[in-house]
């Protein structure tokens, strides 16, 4: 830095210094900058202080607003429910109770069963079987409290002793009080209370002080229960066909909605004793010890795809005796369609297996089940049971199948014999003396054209016990077999996503292989029967086709959205009846017959009253013919 530079510095500092100098304010002008500043501040304070003050005002205010909507709210609750307003719009609040069977979920609004879980099942797509949840199932009662009509269902329970979780095991027992609170000493308690090993649950509902409340038709409750059945099963059209509800008369008979329709109606103007709401292999009781007064039970479907089988919904009187401590006694049971559990309940549950009437019903409970029991305690297999099971009906069948082989055998050799009867009598009007001769000659011999018809009269109630056996037989649920992975629904070798016109809703959108194996064993079954007749039914060429193809693709139509396990013994049964009938073939000497039927002609023959009064009634047409 030279010379220049230092002095031109300086002289810019002196002007800086004279010009702050002779730029300086007065101590008024100070003074007077001082209080305008302060002013500043005293009015920013003051729009604070306004502001925070208009804050408060505005909070107060709408405190004030809140206070006397609550106020309103309040008084509106009260003026809907009465001495239930406490109980009124609540949140929901859950509690447990578990044993070795089951999970039961309780909800503290309408202190209700929320849900129920198996523990010991699945359901098809391995997922966990729960009989009902959610929102949508209903469960309370329906009064009249201070001329206010009262829905339990919407109110708030409030547990008694604060336990929220019970679990349980073995014969022990235990309860949960659910409370519902009307005040001054009033109150409605439902006690669940539950055993350790059972599928059932004790439902008690106690009222207290409740008789002067209580208005209108006091000496009925009204309750209504309502649930959605999810699908538990892998067919929706076969689940669906034993899904609905059932009930039971107070002598005992039990009768139930129709299942197969979209949507069904029932109302009764009499008393029973429980409703179930159940669908193919599990149900949801109520047993009122009491019975329930005009029940209103229905039923409404849902469309395949929804998750969603049927909605239940009963409206059940229950009868109130209107004193200060009054307690009815209700049953609940959670459980499996089986027979054994449900006939262990001592309540006719058992009922609801569909079994059949009369001997089918018989056939079921006193042969197959018990034969069922007794091979499923050492047979894992249930492919090999029904096979077991199939050859026991056979050989229990055995003398009446060969007593009917016996008969077509010796109807086939009379046969020549029954065409010269035929063609010595060609008129019309000699058609009883033909049928006298026929008969004689049946009687000669010994033979019956009833004899083979017989025999399958005696196994139709077996047929039709199988029938009405294997679509409903818990035994079968989620049992596989070869290519089936569940012998209580379809055995699908081919599926498709789409639906073919027409065809979709009467055969469905798979192929079920046992089902076109039992087809196919009965047509060679038909065929080789009817070859066995020889043309016994060339007069009946159009039953003939029926039975050798119409029935079987008719059974292909039917069956394909069965039970796996019902085709599957019908293909067993058809198989033997074949190999006996190819045995009988081989072994069975029709000449031997033959000359028997020659040894029995040669013997006098008794005539019966029939054939007596027959054969004394043509006497009398031919000689009123001859008159005229």
């Amino acid at each position: 830095m030279n010379k220049n530079n230092i002095i031109g510095l300086a002289i810019i500092g002196v002007i800086l210094i004279a010009f702050s100098y002779f730029n300086k304010p007065s101590e008024e002008q100070i003074a007077k900058q001082n209080r305008y500043r302060d002013s500043i501040a005293a009015v920013n304070e003051q729009k604070v202080a306004e502001a925070k003050r208009a804050e408060e005002a505005a909070k107060a205010a709408q405190e004030l607003v809140n206070v006397t909507d609550t106020v309103a709210k309040d008084q509106e609750l009260v003026d809907k429910y009465g001495i239930f307003a406490s109980a009124a719009e609540k949140e929901a609040k859950y509690y447990t109770l578990e044993n070795e069977k089951m999970v039961v979920t309780l909800n503290a609004i309408g202190g209700k069963v929320e849900s129920v879980k198996l523990k010991d099942y699945t359901t098809y797509s391995g997922g966990e079987l729960i009989l009902f949840k959610g929102e949508d199932n209903i469960f309370g009662f329906d009064f009249f409290a201070n001329n206010r009509k009262i829905a339990t269902n919407n109110l708030f329970f409030e547990i008694v002793g604060g336990n929220d979780n019970i679990s349980i095991t073995g014969d022990n027992k235990k309860s949960v009080t659910m409370r519902l609170n009307a005040g001054n000493g009033r109150y409605i308690d439902y006690i669940y209370t539950m055993t350790g090993n059972s599928f059932m649950l004790d439902f008690d509902m106690r009222f207290v002080n409740m008789e002067k409340v209580l208005t209108g038709n006091s000496s009925f409750l009204n309750l209504t229960w309502q649930i959605n059945s999810p699908q538990q099963e892998k067919g929706h059209t076969n689940e669906n066909n034993y899904t609905t509800i059932a009930y039971r008369h107070l002598d005992g008979d039990t009768d139930e909605l129709n299942a197969r329709s979209e949507a069904d109606e029932e109302k009764l103007d009499t008393r029973i004793e429980w409703v179930s709401f159940k669908d193919q292999f599990f149900s949801s009781i109520i047993v009122a010890q009491k019975g329930f007064q005009s029940p209103v039970m229905n039923t409404e479907g849902y469309q395949e795809g929804s998750g969603l089988i049927k909605k239940f919904k009963a409206n059940l009187g229950v009868h109130y005796a209107g004193t200060s401590d009054e307690k009815i006694n209700f049953n609940l049971y959670f459980g499996p369609n089986k027979y054994n559990i449900l006939k262990d309940q001592e309540k006719g549950f058992e009922k609801l297996v569909p079994l059949g009437w009369g001997i089918f019903g018989w056939v079921n409970r006193y042969v197959v089940i018990p034969v069922f029991n007794y091979l499923e305690g050492s047979i894992a297999s249930m492919g090999l049971i029904i096979l077991i099971l199939t050859i026991l009906i056979k050989l229990v069948l055995f003398p009446l199948t060969y007593k009917s082989y016996q008969s077509s055998a010796k109807m086939r050799v009379l046969k020549p014999e029954v065409e010269e009867i035929s063609k010595k009598f060609p008129k019309k009007e000699d058609a009883m003396k033909k049928q006298q001769a026929t008969m004689a000659l049946y009687k000669k011999a010994g033979a019956s054209p009833l004899g083979g018809c017989i025999p399958l009269l005696v196994q139709m109630p077996i047929i039709i016990a199988m029938f009405r056996f294997f679509p409903s037989a818990f035994e079968l649920r989620q049992k596989s077999f070869l290519w089936a992975d569940d012998l209580s629904s379809y055995d699908a070798i081919l599926s498709w996503n789409f639906d073919i016109p027409l065809l979709s809703s009467i055969y469905g959108n798979h192929i079920s292989l046992f089902t076109l194996l039992m087809a196919v064993a009965l047509v060679l079954s038909t065929r080789l029967n009817s070859s066995q007749m020889g043309d016994a039914n060339a007069q009946m060429p159009g039953m003939k086709f029926m039975m050798n193809w119409g029935m079987p693709v008719m059974m292909v139509f039917w069956f394909n959205n069965y039970a796996a396990g019902l085709s599957y013994y019908y293909f067993l049964s058809n198989v033997i009846t074949i190999g006996q009938s190819m045995a009988f073939r081989k072994f069975v000497d029709e000449n031997a017959i033959k000359r028997k039927i020659q040894a029995n002609k040669s013997k006098p023959v008794k005539k019966s009253k029939l054939a007596a009064r027959m054969e004394e009634m043509a006497k009398q047409k031919g000689y009123n013919q001859k008159k005229r």
